[in-house]
């Protein structure tokens, strides 16, 4: 499996704990930046990951910044990513069980180390369920194909 991860400024220091945390347990990874704790803007990081996952490039993504809700909103605007913001082991285990997330999101200035580490194993090591929830991604997907083609004044063209 393939890990593309990314953080902006507030993430940056959370990410480098990811980053370390992934070679240990030995998973092939893409570092996508940033590089250093300046300040930087996060959609510019949030863009290559979730373009890494939505082409298929990497397996799966992780995402850092402050709160993990502006990297949120930029992972979700790619087409078939769902990216998850957790801050606990519960939501890390539920987003993989029942919505098979492929980008977690990880809130640098909310969580601390350990549980950040905690979540990742969980997220990556839980598998999706299928079943019913497989029907419920279909339907998302469906919404996803239904409003792709709108134009910037919100119109289906």
């Amino acid at each position: 499996m393939l890990v593309a991860v990314g953080s902006d400024h507030a993430g940056f220091d959370l990410k480098e704990e990811v980053v370390a945390l992934l070679s240990e347990l030995k998973y092939d990874m893409v570092d996508y930046g940033t590089s250093d704790p300046e300040s930087v803007d996060y959609p510019d990081f949030g863009e290559k990951v979730a373009d890494a996952v939505s082409s298929g490039k990497a397996d799966r993504g992780i995402l850092v910044c402050g709160t993990g809700i502006g990297m949120s909103i930029v992972a979700n605007k790619f087409p078939h990513i769902r990216a998850a913001l957790c801050n606990d082991l519960f939501s890390a285990r539920m987003s993989r069980m029942h919505n098979d997330a492929n980008i977690l999101v990880l809130a640098g200035r909310i969580i601390g180390r350990d549980l950040a580490k905690e979540i990742v194993r969980t997220w990556l090591e839980t598998a999706f369920e299928g079943g019913r929830h497989q029907r419920r991604l279909d339907k998302i997907s469906a919404i996803e194909d239904k409003f792709s083609g709108r134009n910037k004044q919100g119109k289906l063209s």
